[in-house]
């Protein structure tokens, strides 16, 4: 797992041995950059169950001001530290130990413009984390994105008020769901 692009381009990022984190391919990460463009520059990125960090550090390097990493597992986020040392983004990312879902349920302080959900396959969580945004669209910028990873086998219609399904780009294994904010008249 490397950087791909940006300031820290070509920097190795630590991983988490074990099967407890899923971290996206090199493959995949190029893909989901080439779509956002240069929209990242600039943006307030989220990460949720952010793992060690591979996607908001992706960010960063491309031009982010911000990074919120969220993540329970104290061994991921003792990697994820390493990881930001490394890449020289401590000032520009703050990492948040805490459950997604009570994380989600305090509410905003600020919009984000981007952001990601990689949670644990086959729970459910990443529906569940898609209605917690929805019941609270101020996580998200007017113009902002929500990225969903998730297996082909876990996909199906979510019911949502303030969030739209924009696309939907599939990658072997990966599908990556895209939702913006609705504009309902």
């Amino acid at each position: 797992m490397r950087v791909i692009a940006g300031s820290a381009k070509g920097r190795r990022l630590k991983s988490l041995p074990g099967s407890s984190t899923r971290p996206i391919t090199d493959r995949v990460k190029t893909a989901l950059f080439d779509i956002l463009g240069p929209s990242i520059v600039g943006a307030r990125v989220l990460d949720l169950f952010a793992g060690t960090g591979s996607v908001g550090i992706e960010a960063l390097s491309r031009g982010a001001t911000e990074a919120v990493f969220v993540e329970k597992d104290p061994r991921a986020i003792r990697v994820l530290r390493e990881n930001l040392r490394q890449t020289g983004f401590v000032d520009r990312a703050r990492v948040v130990r805490a459950d997604v879902f009570d994380f989600l349920h305090s509410g905003p302080i600020e919009p984000f413009d981007f952001i990601y959900v990689a949670p644990p396959q086959y729970r459910g969580w990443w529906r569940r984390t898609l209605e917690l945004l929805d019941a609270r669209p101020g996580w998200l910028t007017a113009s902002g994105i929500i990225v969903v990873q998730i297996h082909p086998r876990e996909f199906a219609e979510v019911s949502l008020h303030h969030l739209g399904w924009a696309d939907r780009r599939d990658y072997g294994s990966t599908h990556l769901l895209f939702y913006q904010r609705r504009f309902v008249e």
